[in-house]
């Protein structure tokens, strides 16, 4: 049998840069970049614009090599989620889709990765503890549009979309599982996550104190991104601005940070050093200068996880609680008393939940949800993606119900009690996995999956404050986390390291023991 590979493999490796006819590839492109870019030179005025593109296409042709394995284009992702707006910007391009770049970028990678599955076998699919739930979600998902076929009618193109969106998560969690086998590869992506998250953290506190968002100015750098002013929320909470970086809005920001900050936490322990510290003060400083309630709810989960699975390392280090704050107040000017007045507003919180309108208080809506939206439906719910709270031209100029706050409630409404169970299985699942080994010793990888279990709970504590799935970058957040936690999960295994338990005093008997023939003290 010939063991020559065979076609597709081979052009695979080729646009890969694993064939020795790569830097056939690289010159080609570099070539046609430079006739590109002599021929918008002398032929039109365009040059701002394409220029960028141009570097761009000489600096993959130099460097394709590396920027198309896998871990790279992972990396890739995570770098397109964490700093191009969602919503915001898009390709200056003339399509009838919203083509914006983090989808450009997930399709294409989920494309060549599919590919790959079938036609090269060293690409190989990897299964999780968690195909049951994400499976059974997505079916719960599809049967409740069938069901309900008249609602899903009634908001056309809203389905399709809701359901292509879920679709995205699963493909970047089973490439980040995939495609990430070695402990060594998952610390990789966490530290990229890290300094993201911390150099989102520090522009945070920079337009909290400046009212500037450099995330609306990237058009100056790549022309090539069109800015949809339309999409820049402009939010207040007592008197102060609410910062919301490269997020749809503060509280998506406040909560990718508080996602990130137990990788931060991990890498001060495992790298050690001051910079990783200062990468975790400025994502929690960060988080808690968009003046989020849900925010500071999903730190105090952090705590209680940390608290029950390291309570001594926890509890020596309350005595910083104090000059934290001070450090807080003193970093983020007004941050303290708006959580305060958040927290305690006049006539207390519950009243004013309760007392809002439906639609502007959690508690308010809550009620005439459950009864004119859950009750007609209790096992399915009225359908994935059919509710519109707000509208979206020209596909849905209309809304069908009230913003929730609550996307627990939500999911409830639309796939019913089958959808939310599956949902809890899912987190639940993924906690019960992960627990155990995290408590087994002190090596790095212990500390890693009890990191990833204190991200994945925070958020889903913080599911019930907020519409947690209508915000695109803190999900895509969580399911690469979830990727990374059973990553971590799967790896082989480093060398242990075992929990240190305090000798006991043992007391020496005055008496002899009876079977000792010498006589002496046991």
């Amino acid at each position: 049998m010939s063991s020559r590979p065979s076609r597709g493999v081979a052009a695979l490796r080729v646009v890969l840069g694993e064939d020795k006819q790569g830097p056939v590839v690289a010159g080609a492109i570099v070539i046609a970049a430079v006739a590109l870019l002599a021929l918008t030179v002398f032929t039109s005025d365009r040059l701002k614009t394409v220029g960028p593109l141009l570097a761009l296409a000489v600096l993959f042709a130099v460097l394709h090599q590396s920027i198309l394995r896998w871990r790279s284009l992972l990396v890739m992702i995570v770098l397109i989620i964490l700093f191009i707006p969602i919503r915001r910007y898009s390709l200056a391009a003339s399509l009838p889709i919203h083509l914006e770049p983090y989808r450009l970028i997930v399709f294409f990678v989920g494309a060549a990765w599919i590919t790959s599955l079938l036609i090269d076998p060293r690409v190989r699919f990897r299964k999780t503890p968690l195909d049951g739930p994400l499976l059974l979600f997505m079916f719960i998902a599809l049967a409740s549009d069938i069901v309900n076929r008249a609602r899903v009618n009634s908001v056309p193109g809203e389905v399709p979309k809701k359901l292509l969106f879920f679709l995205s998560y699963l493909i970047v969690f089973y490439f980040t599982v995939s495609v990430i086998r070695r402990f060594s590869d998952v610390e990789s992506v966490t530290r990229v996550l890290v300094v993201g998250g911390a150099i989102l953290g520090f522009l945070g506190l920079v337009e909290r104190n400046t009212g500037y968002d450099v995330f609306n100015h990237l058009q100056s750098v790549f022309p090539f991104l069109h800015l949809d002013a339309s999409q820049i929320p402009h939010l207040h909470r007592g008197g102060r601005l609410r910062v919301y970086a490269s997020s749809q809005h503060p509280i998506a920001l406040g909560a990718a940070l508080a996602m990130l900050v137990p990788f931060g936490i991990y890498l001060t322990r495992r790298r050690g050093g001051k910079l990783w510290w200062v990468a975790v003060v400025l994502m929690t400083f960060g988080s808690l200068s968009t003046g989020s309630r849900t925010s500071i709810i999903m730190f105090a989960a952090l705590a209680l996880v940390y608290l029950l699975g390291r309570p001594g390392k926890v509890l020596r280090l309350w005595p910083l609680l104090i000059p934290a704050l001070l450090a807080i107040h003193l970093a983020v000017p007004g941050s303290l008393g708006t959580i305060r007045s958040s927290f305690f507003p006049k006539g207390g919180i519950i009243a004013q939940q309760t007392n809002a309108s439906v639609g502007s208080g959690r508690l308010a809506t809550l009620g005439p949800a459950l009864h004119r939206e859950f009750v007609p439906n209790p096992i399915l719910g009225e359908g994935f993606g059919t509710r519109v709270t707000v509208p979206d031209p020209p596909s849905v100029p209309t809304t069908n119900g009230p913003i929730l706050d609550d996307q627990w409630l939500g999911t409830l409404l639309e796939t019913g009690l089958a959808g939310a169970l599956t949902l809890l299985w899912l987190f639940l699942r993924f906690m019960r996995r992960l627990w155990p080994e995290s408590q087994d010793d002190e090596s790095p990888r212990s500390w890693y999956l009890l990191a990833a279990v204190a991200s994945v709970v925070c958020f889903g504590v913080s599911m019930f404050f907020y519409d947690a799935f209508s915000f695109i970058q803190v999900t895509f957040m969580l399911f690469i986390v979830l990727g990374l936690g059973v990553a971590a999960f799967l790896a082989p295994e480093p060398v242990r390291v075992a929990v240190r338990v305090p000798r006991q005093t043992i007391r020496v008997p005055l008496v002899p023991r009876l079977d000792d023939p010498q006589g002496q003290p046991g």
